[in-house]
């Protein structure tokens, strides 16, 4: 995925996400509005807070602990599915899907909510089925997706991660931006534009303040 352009001649995006993260949510709408004012085309790809956390599960609080176990491995289980069924190209209609339910309508990561979202997009129903399934038909592709990109930023953060072609045509690699709510046409041009000044910055490790309030999704 090192490559500086797309078959359409734009700047590759490469976002990772997991459908119940409402932060990585917020970014991915933001993301697609700086596609319709600078010149990138955006490809999805899977990462799963359940996988990034099964090593340290009881350290977590309990109420966090509850929500990985009941709760992350279904979405992200379809998705993994419909991507290996269908391909990629369902992974961004599937994701907004998902997203518009779980967050801006209050679904949340229900099975109904997963299954209706697959109708959404004309996806099979029978995709709902990987929700529960035990022994994962797709794990492998799973993991190895969610390694290639938690790899570009380190375990220590979770989802989004966004990785951009630098100077020299590798790779830029950043967890987030958090932001809510998510900024439109120019506003969210210059975030993205001051996102790549300082992540293409050799050397530089964060810039963080403190989040006073959740995601707000009245916008979207």
């Amino acid at each position: 995925m090192s490559q500086t352009a797309t078959d359409s001649g734009k700047t590759p995006v490469d976002f990772w996400f997991d459908p119940l993260c409402p932060w990585a949510w917020m970014t991915s709408r933001w993301v697609l509005e700086v596609e319709k004012v600078r010149d990138i085309e955006v490809r999805w790809h899977i990462m799963s807070l359940a996988v990034l956390n099964e090593d340290r599960i009881d350290e977590l609080p309990e109420e966090y602990r509850e929500m990985l176990a009941t709760k992350a491995w279904k979405p992200v289980r379809v998705v993994t599915a419909a991507w290996q069924k269908h391909g990629a190209d369902v992974l961004g209609p599937l994701y907004t899907a998902l997203g518009t339910r779980f967050h801006n309508q209050g679904e949340g990561p229900t099975t109904e909510a997963i299954a209706g979202a697959l109708a959404d997009v004309g996806l099979p129903a029978d995709l709902i089925e990987y929700a529960d399934q035990k022994d994962f038909e797709f794990e492998a592709e799973l993991r190895a997706s969610h390694k290639e990109g938690i790899e570009k930023v380190g375990q220590e953060v979770g989802t989004p991660v966004i990785a951009v072609p630098g100077p020299d045509g590798e790779q830029i690699a950043f967890f987030g931006p958090v932001v809510t709510p998510a900024p439109k046409g120019e506003e969210a041009a210059r975030l993205w534009d001051g996102t790549l000044a300082v992540a293409s910055v050799p050397g530089f490790y964060e810039i963080k303040r403190t989040r006073t309030k959740g995601p707000d999704f009245s916008n979207l």
